[in-house]
């Protein structure tokens, strides 16, 4: 993600303390400058009006961009919108065939006019297909429920879990500022490092030559080690990284409810607390109007599990009873209840597009609702996708 080198500015002179200073001298009538409280000339310059050498800033809003507070107008307008397109919808993935040949990904998103070339080709729609397909996986099913569990989706369990304890070995440095502890810079450098071997466990051996391509997508699907942030650009990488993975044939079809309950619901526990004991800033947030700081994804695939429920409903989640006694079996719930723990305040306030979602009267119109919001909020917004890869398996098209 991009950020910006601060513009200085030359040090101003000191300000006149005297109401002489409003009445310049004969000295110093070479002076253009005005004083700013009666308007007469004054004995001190004016500020320049440019500073030369300076590059302007990027055409692009970088990702670490203000909280971004929608006007009624403007938010009722991006709503109709979302409502008015179709739902995206599952796809079977795409699987690769020798020769392979995979590279480094890299950036090529920087415009409104990328963004419109990656939706309209078919890596864009088989990845959005992938992770409708997931959350239909998962549609009605409790994250306790039995599912078919393959070897490839447990190495991964794994994986995720040996980060998890790597948070514990790895205590936040002592430091004043709120946001951003510089210890997960530690826990980053020690998953650089081992990321290789990580994958390596994952990987058949007829794919180990896919390394190159799909570490930088694990990578990036903790956070960034420079700014200490995380948002739903992150998350995307993650799905990425195992829409990768299906690509290869090494997750398959059959594997899908456990990379939700499983793979995702591990993901999520070990993103919550990195974001709590590193004080993870959220990348990109949208302020009150956005669905949530850090997370997009659970939402989708909590939905769904929630289809077709027979006593829980969108307006559930104001039951505290509910969220404490579901909220380990139900991904949106959970969520639900994570946001109550952080945020302080009414529900209403801080989360008021939440809060709104609760008066839709089905599941099943929320999932698909949420589905369509994951395309134009996250997909479709530069400041996110501008840090999205491109190699072979997710091609530029």
């Amino acid at each position: 993600m991009a950020s910006e080198e601060p513009h200085h500015s030359p040090k101003s002179p000191p300000t006149p303390t005297s109401n002489d200073a409003c009445t310049a001298s004969r000295a110093d009538e070479h002076s253009h400058g005005t004083c700013a409280k009666c308007g007469g000339p004054t004995a001190y310059s004016s500020a320049p009006q440019g500073f030369p050498g300076i590059s302007p800033p990027p055409s692009y809003r970088p990702i670490r961009a203000p909280a971004i507070n929608l006007s009624p107008e403007s938010l009722r307008s991006q709503q109709k919108a979302i409502m008015l397109a179709p739902v995206p919808q599952p796809q079977k993935v795409v699987l690769i065939s020798p020769p392979y040949d995979f590279k480094v990904p890299t950036k090529r998103i920087n415009s409104p006019e990328d963004i419109k070339r990656f939706l309209s080709s078919d890596s864009a729609g088989n990845f959005l297909g992938f992770v409708a397909a997931l959350s239909e996986s998962t549609r009605g099913r409790k994250i306790s429920d039995t599912c078919h569990q393959s070897a490839a989706v447990n190495s991964i369990v794994t994986i995720l879990e040996t980060l998890i304890r790597w948070v514990d070995e790895i205590p936040p440095a002592p430091q004043s500022s709120r946001y951003g502890n510089i210890a997960y810079r530690t826990w980053q450098e020690r998953l650089l490092e081992q990321s290789e071997s990580m994958m390596l466990a994952v990987l058949p051996s007829d794919f180990k030559s896919s390394t190159i391509e799909i570490i930088p997508y694990f990578m990036d699907s903790f956070g960034n080690s420079s700014r200490i942030d995380y948002g739903t650009g992150h998350e995307t990488n993650f799905a990425a990284w195992l829409y990768c993975l299906a690509r290869m044939g090494i997750v398959r079809e059959e594997d899908y409810q456990a990379l939700v309950s499983r793979v995702f619901v591990t993901y999520l526990e070990l993103m919550r607390k990195l974001q709590l004991v590193y004080c993870l800033e959220p990348a990109g947030s949208h302020g009150v109007w956005g669905l949530d700081d850090y997370h997009f994804l659970p939402f989708i695939f909590g939905s769904a599990q929630l289809i077709d429920h027979k006593y829980m409903k969108p307006k559930s989640i104001h039951n505290e009873d509910i969220l404490e006694n579901f909220s380990d079996e139900y991904m949106y719930l959970s969520c639900i209840t994570f946001i109550k723990k952080v945020k302080k305040g009414l529900f209403a306030e801080h989360s008021p597009l939440l809060d709104d979602i609760s008066g839709v009267p089905h599941w099943k119109k929320v999932n698909s609702g949420l589905l369509k919001m994951y395309k134009a909020e996250v997909l479709e917004k530069v400041p996110i996708m501008q840090h999205f890869l491109f190699g072979w398996l997710i091609n530029w098209e």
